[in-house]
């Protein structure tokens, strides 16, 4: 005697719904992957990083790339700072450097640095006949395996020239700032010199 064999006929309704469910699980395994491993998004807050920054405006931060390669001068960062929050800064010395601050200038091993990134801010004090920044900072070599860094608005900035927040380790680097995507009028990459 023969059995019947009998083939359970899966319908294409449940094929699609198997297949929408399949690609809905990875496209959500890459947004968690990409989102807590490679890119950030970073709301800027307080008046810091004026006028290249203002409060408000969303950053893309990447937080791969200091895996691969040190932070450079000029680049602006975003680091867990000792108040429990992420600051966003500029590097302005790598470890080993010597650096100094003497009203709007800036030395890095007794060399005056090239700051574009302020230039306006600077001819606009200037014109004004008044100092940029009030805020001094004498001589020190940046520890092994820390950089130092300040905010674009040099008066009005918690940085490495604050005891509170010092220099800062590699390890509290959370990523290098790559592009505002926020509001849109702003969209552009970050750029470090």
């Amino acid at each position: 005697m023969e059995q019947d064999q009998t083939v359970e006929k899966s319908t294409p309704v449940k094929n699609e719904a198997w297949e929408w469910i399949k690609a809905l699980l990875l496209a959500a395994g890459l947004v968690f992957i990409i989102r807590w491993l490679v890119f950030a998004p970073f709301i800027v807050e307080g008046p810091s990083m004026q006028p290249n920054f203002e409060t408000g405006e969303r950053l893309i931060v990447n937080k791969f790339i200091y895996r691969f390669t040190d932070p450079k001068h000029g680049e602006v960062l975003v680091f867990h700072a000792p108040t429990d929050k992420d600051y966003i800064k500029r590097v302005i010395a790598l470890p080993g450097e010597t650096v100094r601050v003497e009203g709007d200038q800036v030395y890095v091993n007794n060399e005056l640095v090239n700051e574009t990134y302020l230039k306006e801010a600077l001819d606009k004090a200037k014109q004004e006949g008044r100092p940029y920044n009030m805020r001094n900072f004498s001589e020190q070599t940046v520890p092994e395996g820390n950089i130092f860094v300040m905010g674009d608005n040099r008066s009005n900035s918690s940085d490495s020239r604050d005891p509170s927040v010092g220099f800062v380790p590699y390890e509290k680097i959370v990523g290098r700032a790559d592009l505002i995507f926020w509001p849109f009028d702003k969209i552009s990459l970050v750029h470090s010199k």
